[in-house]
């Protein structure tokens, strides 16, 4: 990475004096670790600061802003859209050192945290007291309770449970005008103004830094069941994913894997399942006295044309290995080929074998491989477009197969991502899902919450 102009000096005194011994550095080392995130791309930044407060995070909004200097916040970095990568270079806002989980409150099925905790962190902590919070994004392990939240992760549970908008009360953020914003109330219920909470959930970094999060828990399910079923083709598995989310039984977990999908899994994750064309994960959650009707219910949905298999996971170790496997998917593309374009696009469920012979069609046209897999009861589809960026025709394809992808994911009535968010992979892409009207008003909320431009930019907004 070619090494920026050094920031100002004024701001450097100030950053020095606001921060303890460590809180900040101009080091080459730290820049070019801060620089990059899980899409493999990277940029140089002109300084990182490890914030410890929600008073250390306005202190360095507000000297950014007077000094014009762009303040890119960062969780752990596992997002893979380039969402925390410093392009215009600037501040790294490390939230990693504020890692407390302020409080957990059974009573009204809440916990306050800092941006810092991490997802599964969060959720040991929660065992005890015999909830979780629904949002369970791969990353989990590793991954950032302020980073799911900027991006609006998922993961498999959220086909039932919701994403992370959909379990979250209330937020304190730092907006790019320095000022605390205090948005929400631990209630379920509220209709006191603009829903700024929800607003904020998937701004990825381009409006506030959230700072405190108040999110809504639900109790752990007394019993999990968990099915697989394999079909002889991709269309088969989603007519079938079709069918599962027609009926009353709502699954807690719908997974989707192709073929290739599959021989990853055996090959890599160790998985014990035999060659298929398709398979779906299906699980099932509740007490112990409706568990059997579910599972009932859900068979006699997965059950119809092309269905090869349909069995039940023997124990708990099982279900922990196929798990494993499914996790271990996005890794593992790498022994495919050199480079991936990893899309998270979604469509109506109800389009999704629409979308899976469209992705196979454009696939076989270009010449690029493409390994589907994900989360099908929400209709998200991870779209993994497999490639040599040294082989000139395949450099070439790759970029247009994606734009294929995306134009037919949006004639589909789909959008272009489901919990990965936009940043710089995707935003060139946003005026095909999103009018131009709506795209101004967009900018227009940005300048009222960032009027200088600081926060986050070259994302998101094209």
């Amino acid at each position: 990475m070619t090494p920026r102009a050094a920031l100002p000096q004024s701001l450097v005194d100030t950053l020095s004096r606001l921060l303890p011994r460590g809180g900040f550095t101009v080091e080459y080392a730290d820049l070019l670790s801060y620089g990059y995130d899980n899409s493999r791309l990277e940029a140089m930044a002109q300084g990182v600061v490890w914030a410890r407060s929600e008073i250390d995070v306005i202190a360095i909004v507000r000297a950014c802003r007077e000094h014009r200097v762009p303040l890119i916040a960062r969780g752990q970095g596992t997002n893979t859209t380039g969402a925390t990568v410093p392009v215009h270079g600037g501040i790294v806002l490390s939230l990693e050192r504020m890692n407390r989980i302020l409080e957990i409150d059974p009573d009204n099925r809440a916990a306050v945290v800092e941006p810092g905790v991490l997802n599964g962190d969060l959720q040991e902590a929660l065992k005890q007291h015999g909830l979780f919070w629904p949002p369970d994004p791969t990353s989990a392990a590793f991954s950032s309770i302020g980073g799911n939240l900027a991006c609006n992760a998922g993961g498999p549970r959220a086909v039932k449970y919701g994403a992370c908008r959909d379990n979250v009360l209330a937020l304190n953020a730092v907006a790019g005008t320095g000022e605390l914003l205090i948005c929400g109330a631990r209630t379920t219920k509220g209709a006191t103004g603009y829903d700024l909470t929800r607003f904020l959930v998937g701004s990825e970094g381009t409006l506030a830094v959230i700072t405190q999060a108040t999110l809504k828990l639900t109790p752990l399910p007394e019993t999990v069941r968990t099915l697989r079923a394999l079909y002889s083709d991709v269309s088969s598995a989603a007519q079938a994913v079709a069918r599962l989310m027609r009926q009353p039984a709502t699954p807690c977990a719908l997974e989707f894997m192709d073929a290739e999908a599959l021989r990853l899994a055996r090959d890599i994750g160790g998985a014990a399942i035999p060659p298929a064309g398709a398979l779906l994960m299906i699980e099932v959650d509740g007490s112990e006295a409706s568990i059997h009707s579910a599972v009932d219910a859900v068979t006699r949905a997965a059950s119809g044309d092309g269905l090869l298999a349909l069995d039940s996971a023997g124990d708990a170790a099982e279900v922990q290995k196929l798990w494993a496997a499914r996790k271990a998917l996005s890794p593992a593309l790498r022994s495919i080929a050199p480079k991936k374009i990893n899309e998270d696009v979604v469509v109506p469920v109800s389009r999704l074998p629409d979308l899976v012979v469209a992705v196979a069609d454009i696939s076989r046209r270009s010449g690029i491989p493409i390994v589907t897999f994900g989360h099908a009861g929400n209709g998200n589809l991870h779209v993994n477009l497999m490639f040599d960026p040294e082989q000139p025709m395949q450099a070439t394809m790759a970029p247009r197969a994606l734009a294929e992808v995306f134009d037919r994911v949006i004639a589909l009535g789909g959008t272009l991502s489901g919990e990965h968010g936009i940043g710089i992979t995707k935003r060139q892409f946003m005026s095909k899902a999103i009018s131009p009207q709506t795209l101004a008003m967009m900018h227009a909320i940005k300048a009222q919450f960032d009027p200088d431009g600081i926060m986050n930019p070259g994302k998101l907004l094209p």
